[in-house]
């Protein structure tokens, strides 16, 4: 939290240097909706958030990287649900005076698939969901959203099923061959290097790396080419400050800017 109080603060900081101060309302540079979707055949239902930005401004992925806002999500508002799991389409890079970050401009349909307590009724999905927007400034924002997923819907929504297509692909879809991680240690943490052996690119790859514990941090990757592998070198650190144990198989890592978008989980030693 201290972290990202801190960026705000860089952010704004920044954004107050770069533009003249001005009153706006920040409310009309987001159209939020959460999208009915249908029921599916195992009883889960596939629903969306479906955010329209003005033009020049975007939001942020789960991830999204040291220079942007982490999405959150508070369903409290819900009705007989169970647990509501976003799939993320494939982001964009963005480069921004020398500073990464990820997410989407213009619009964003997110598919949420909710899993349900009681396939056979009607089910409500609502709640707040915090978002970091930026154009010239960068900000978090709020917005509130509701909406009823009844059971007799059925019929497949094509704007939900089109962010669907747009998933990443897995290691095996995009014939990821073998991923190898090390780790060594560094100044304040660990540093870590993960070894992609896979069909050469673009040569543009940028690498994302998640752990699953939301304490630790993984710095922005550099990511190249070398001896036919994609290479991405980072550092982990712990949100204290101390020492951690790095669980290398339940690593996520996403590689964008290639031929296709790939999302793989775990390495090897």
């Amino acid at each position: 939290m201290t972290r990202l109080l801190t960026l705000f603060a860089v952010l704004l900081g920044l954004a107050a240097m770069t533009a003249p101060a001005r009153a706006e309302s920040y409310d009309n540079v987001v159209q939020a909706e959460l999208r009915p979707g249908w029921r599916l055949p195992n009883g889960d239902h596939m629903a969306a958030l479906h955010l329209r930005l003005a033009p020049g401004w975007k939001t942020y992925w789960r991830s999204p990287g040291d220079a942007g806002i982490p999405p959150e999500f508070q369903w409290r508002g819900s009705r007989n649900t169970r647990a509501i799991t976003p799939q993320w389409p494939a982001p964009v890079v963005f480069w921004q005076s020398g500073m990464r970050s990820i997410g989407y401009k213009g619009e964003l349909v997110l598919p949420l698939r909710v899993s349900v307590k009681d396939a056979r009724g009607d089910a409500r999905l609502g709640g707040v969901v915090d978002i970091g927007i930026c154009k010239d400034v960068c900000m978090p924002h709020r917005v509130r959203v509701s909406v009823d997923l009844p059971a007799k819907a059925t019929r497949p929504d094509p704007v939900i099923a089109a962010a669907l297509a747009n998933l990443p692909f897995s290691g095996p879809e995009a014939g990821v061959r073998g991923v190898s991680c090390r780790v060594a240690p560094a100044k304040k943490g660990v540093g870590l290097e993960v070894a992609i052996d896979m069909p050469r690119g673009t040569g543009r790859e940028e690498t994302v790396i998640e752990a699953r514990d939301p304490a630790l941090w993984v710095a922005d990757p550099d990511t190249g080419w070398s001896g036919g592998r994609l290479v991405a070198r980072t550092t982990v650190r712990h949100a204290s400050g101390g020492a951690f144990a790095l669980d290398r198989s339940a690593l996520r890592i996403t590689v964008l800017g290639g031929a296709m978008p790939v999302e793989i989980k775990g390495c090897a030693g």
